[in-house]
């Protein structure tokens, strides 16, 4: 038997982070990283703490709900949701008072005034905010089960991909459950509709949704268990206390979870507080912790959609245009059909889907196929043509004012594409009346109702079933596998398993959108008076469900006058200086070809060019790099980060000629990073980066270990799309087909050493799934900027 424990009602939101001033903070934790020989993380001789600082932490902005400022941002529409929050009558007064704090901050006495810019509006309510608010109404409907033999189950409405979710939830269910860390299990949920808008993972938002919903269904579910014990042995519930998966009686009596498990069920209100734990009382939060699924990856049991045996289903690959969003002119399978092991071959709107008895059969018979195809929308243009475009779509700068000194930039950012090591794979099973599909998903509810209404069926007759995914960076936000396997079930009347190649999901896959800006900023008196940013992209295709989320949360888009890109950037982009007046403005080109949201969206660029800005400011201003940096972040926390960084990596000390350093800082997703890299530019063609420095502030971090990879993993990101890795567009193809000519970095191209340091916990958790890539770009870029002398403006450098 099994208890199935909901949390009751959702928690209130939380408070937001306050800031603490770095001469009360404690010493960062740090490990040492050496990836180039194999090794695995190490626990390093803790830091010294980050020097005191004195005089800055007067101008921390208020430590109120950020959510309170929700009224504020885009008008009208989002009273209703203040209203459904259920916010006190004083909230609306708070809010005011919180603006005007932040927009005019009182301002200590320092060695050197500087002139304060205004915050943006990811200050006040960024995207991941956003998303928590869309997902408020389900947030209790999450499924913890407790079973006969003694496990506890809880069923997670996110995707794993590699980032060690369901290790972090896990660790939360077992604290606040009181239960053994191996005696937690954590399924991916199938699509599940009635959580509407909770079922995205993306935007870093995991942790921080979850967090609170988690605890709070553990201790439900706890509360339960000992009120269930109590029954069973007539003494007061307050007596008992829980460990180690099991009810303890002060007599010595225990009584294990599984055993309690259908008492527990009958229980509607306990008789104890189903209340989370204070951290004091955590035994595994914030312990260093490997991951639960390591062994099981390691060994080949987990589990991904091209290791189900699905009955019935077979193997299938597809025949794709020779030009982005071709389409088929004419077809001869005669001889393909005539092949070996084919089973059948089918039309598809986006192409030709061969099936046979084994993936080897399959490829063999789509390379025998005889297609001629149209020209895609795009076949006219290339890299240079996309790049006049985009360079055209900017508005005018401001014209400055008159004799005032400025410093222009422009940066040009090739397409990326997303290059998951497991390449796409879905399982199809499509009936009369009912389909059913497996695929790691991201957005699980709106692939249902797409590939429901392609197939002509009632949404609740389509099954979707979440598998973990070996990595995505974004690319599984869209479930282009799983539409085209249900497509080619239905052609051929049977299930199939469906693959991309690399070669297909390189050439027709989502990309990061080839990105141009222009950056203005005027200066004077040793002060950044003025800070204009003109962003423009190829259009990102965000219709993986963000807009019904946003929507959801409040956001009336067409009554504010923004697309849903702008409402993206307008709350995920900022520039975390004090840098006067400042402007950023997306312009989007909309040209036919398949982007999507690459880890860290619009920062991996935006910010990457703001942070080349600051070093070339700092330069005209002839202050040292950090230190300009230092003066204008816009928090005490900021300024702990850059400390620690500056101090574990020895900011400033002398290089040889062709070698030089880099930092560069970014904040977001409620944290704060900077990186700090060493890179030897002696042969210009192929720099390495020798050294990496990373200090981070994201709040409570729950897995040390697993943020360790986290930031590590952005940290090659931004190696490889600053140094080397890029996408070509030639005459409407993308030019490169697979890791052999996409030059991602590989083990050689890691720096020898890599140090972590993570700050004491400062508030609740931060997201860090993205955080790490622009800081980590910025700094590499910044790093071969010094070395080789140059300032290079168009990325990857060696393209």
């Amino acid at each position: 038997m099994l208890v199935r424990v909901r949390d009751p009602a959702p928690g209130p939101p939380r408070p937001a982070r306050p800031e603490p001033s770095p001469a009360r903070r404690a010493p960062p934790i740090s490990t040492s990283i050496a990836p180039s020989d194999g090794g695995t993380a190490t626990p390093a001789d803790t830091a010294t703490p980050a020097p005191a600082d004195t005089g800055d932490a007067g101008d921390d902005r208020a430590a109120t709900d950020r959510r309170r400022f929700l009224t504020y941002l885009l008008a009208a529409p989002t009273l209703t949701v203040a209203a459904r929050l259920g916010l006190d009558a004083a909230a609306p007064s708070a809010a005011r008072a919180a603006v005007r704090t932040a927009a005019a901050p009182a301002e200590q006495p320092t060695a050197a005034p500087r002139l304060l810019g205004l915050p943006g509006i990811p200050d006040v309510l960024d995207l991941g905010d956003a998303l928590i608010l869309a997902g408020l109404p389900t947030s209790h409907l999450l499924v913890l089960e407790v079973t006969a033999d003694g496990r506890a189950a809880l069923h997670l409405p996110r995707l794993e991909v590699g980032q060690g979710l369901t290790t972090a939830i896990a660790m939360l269910v077992a604290d606040e459950l009181d239960a053994r860390l191996t005696d937690v299990d954590v399924p991916l949920s199938d699509g599940r509709p009635d959580l509407l808008f909770n079922q995205l993972t993306g935007a870093s938002n995991s942790v921080r949704s979850l967090y609170d919903p988690v605890r709070a269904a553990a201790a439900a579910a706890r509360a339960r268990l000992v009120t269930a014990a109590a029954h069973r042995w007539s003494l007061p519930a307050d007596t008992l206390r829980t460990a180690d998966s099991a009810v303890l009686a002060p007599d010595g009596r225990r009584a294990g979870y599984g055993e309690l498990a259908a008492a527990a069920a009958g229980i509607a209100v306990p008789s104890v507080p189903a209340t989370p734990k204070q951290p004091e009382q955590r035994r595994l939060v914030g312990r260093p912790t490997g991951r639960i699924d390591a062994r099981d990856i390691v060994t080949g049991r987990a589990r991904y959609a091209g290791d189900l045996a699905v009955p019935g289903a077979v193997p299938c690959v597809v025949a794709r245009p020779t030009t982005i969003n071709g389409t088929l002119r004419s077809l001869d399978a005669s001889a393909a059909r005539a092949m070996p092991g084919v089973l059948g071959v089918v039309t598809i709107p986006t192409g030709v889907a061969v099936l046979a008895e084994t993936f080897d059969q399959a490829l063999k018979a789509r390379d025998a196929l005889r297609t001629s195809w149209n020209p895609g929308p795009v076949a006219t243009l290339s890299d240079a043509d996309i790049r006049a475009r985009l360079r055209a779509a900017h508005a005018p700068f401001l014209v400055p004012p008159l004799l005032t000194p400025y410093v222009d930039g422009e940066f040009d950012f090739a397409f990326v594409n997303h290059a998951p090591m497991e390449v796409l794979t879905a399982v199809a099973d499509v009936r009369p009346g009912r389909a059913e599909v497996w695929f790691a998903a991201q957005t699980p509810i709106v692939a249902q109702q797409t590939i429901a209404a392609e197939l002509g069926l009632p949404q609740d007759a389509v099954t979707v079933h979440v598998v973990r995914g070996g990595g995505s960076f974004g690319r599984r936000l869209f479930f282009d596998a799983a539409l085209e396997a249900a497509q080619v079930s239905r052609a051929a009347g049977r299930p199939v398993k469906l693959m991309w190649t690399r070669n297909d999901d390189m050439r027709h896959g989502r990309m990061r959108p080839a990105s141009h800006h222009r950056i203005r900023a005027t200066y004077g008196l040793g002060q950044v008076i003025s800070y204009e940013h003109r962003a423009a992209t190829v259009r990102t295709d965000f219709r993986h469900g963000l807009g019904e989320a946003l929507t959801a949360a409040g956001f009336d888009l067409s009554l504010a006058g923004l697309s849903l890109a702008q409402a993206f950037f307008l709350l995920s982009e900022k520039n975390p200086y004090d840098v006067g007046i400042p402007t950023q403005l997306l312009a989007e080109v909309p040209l036919d070809v398949h982007t999507g949201s690459w880890r860290s969206v619009y920062s991996g660029t935006v910010r990457v060019a703001d942070e080349i800005m600051m070093d070339e400011l700092a330069h005209r201003l002839g202050q040292d790099p950090l230190a300009f940096r230092r003066a204008r972040v816009r928090d005490a926390a900021g300024r702990a980060v850059l400390d620690q960084v500056a101090q574990a990596g020895r900011w400033g000390r002398a290089m040889p000629a062709g070698q030089a350093q880099g930092i560069g800082y970014h904040d977001e997703n409620g944290g704060r990073v900077a990186y700090l890299v060493e890179l030897d530019a002696t042969d210009p063609k192929q720099p390495r980066v020798t050294k990496a420095v990373i200090a981070a502030d994201l709040g409570l971090v729950i897995n040390p270990r697993g943020l360790e990879a986290q930031l590590t993993g952005a940290l090659i990101d931004g190696i490889s799309v600053i140094l080397q890795a890029g996408n070509h567009i030639d005459h409407g193809a993308v030019r490169e087909g697979s890791f052999a000519d996409f030059h991602y970095a590989r083990q050689r191209h890691t720096p020898p050493s890599v140090e972590i340091h993570l700050l004491p916990p400062s508030g609740p958790p931060g997201g860090a799934g993205e955080l790490g890539v622009p800081a980590a770009s910025a700094a590499v870029a910044n790093a071969y900027a010094r070395a080789t002398g140059t300032s290079p403006r168009s990325f990857p450098v060696n393209f």
